[in-house]
């Protein structure tokens, strides 16, 4: 029988697990593998990408209030001539020169692409890494937190919608599915995502949100 978790929590609420999630022990490829294509499991190795010289990028996974209720925020890109396109994902993208730390990279893109200022974000902690192998990426992912509800400002030259996850939702296993999907390695491959309303999320964001996930439901265990 599947677990189902239900909890409408308030962002107070959520907040006071913070130091829970801190002093755990992430999952890492133990979670990761959940929600991996099978043709995707072997690059999880670290010993799969250390000799492709992976461009370094970083994303954020900003929790935030809504009417005090928690939400993850996530997006949909534009359509345009890459493997990601239209894809939904977590706010971030590719590190530059300038950037002093990967968790600025997060910072700087997040402002870039949904217009929530660096100094609104505590940054709470990084997780795992997981490398793309189709545009030879690797994602280091950081939990943040915004206090306020944000007002997005949605940059119209990469986002073409902002999708704000509640984490009721988010935690409930009912949205964990298999669907067939056009990659770019296969026609129509069936693959683990999180579907929700219209939503399909699969692909490295579902993998670093089952890491997320399986986090915060053993800290409000």
């Amino acid at each position: 029988m599947v677990e189902t978790v239900t909890i409408t929590m308030l962002f107070t609420e959520f907040t006071k697990y913070i130091p829970k999630i801190l002093n755990q022990q992430l999952p890492a490829v133990e979670a990761h593998v959940k929600m991996s294509p099978l043709e995707r499991i072997r690059s999880l190795d670290k010993d799969f990408y250390k000799d492709k010289n992976p461009r370094l990028s970083a994303v954020m996974m900003l929790f935030y209030p809504i009417d005090g209720i928690t939400h993850l925020v996530l997006i949909k890109r534009n359509a345009y001539p890459g493997v990601h396109s239209s894809q939904i994902s977590f706010p971030g993208g590719k590190a530059e020169p300038q950037d002093k730390s990967l968790a600025e990279t997060a910072l700087r893109e997040t402002f870039e692409e949904i217009g929530i200022a660096p100094d609104a974000i505590n940054v709470v902690m990084p997780f795992s890494e997981i490398y793309i192998p189709p545009s030879n990426f690797l994602v280091y992912p950081f939990l943040g937190i915004t206090e306020n509800e944000p007002a997005f400002k949605p940059n119209p030259d990469e986002v073409v919608a902002i999708i704000q996850l509640p984490l009721d939702v988010f935690l409930d296993e009912a949205i964990v599915v298999s669907t067939g999907m056009q990659t770019s390695y296969a026609e129509n491959l069936m693959v683990p995502a999180f579907k929700f309303e219209e939503h399909i999320v699969w692909g490295a964001t579902a993998m670093i949100l089952s890491e997320l996930k399986e986090t915060i439901k053993t800290a409000v265990k």
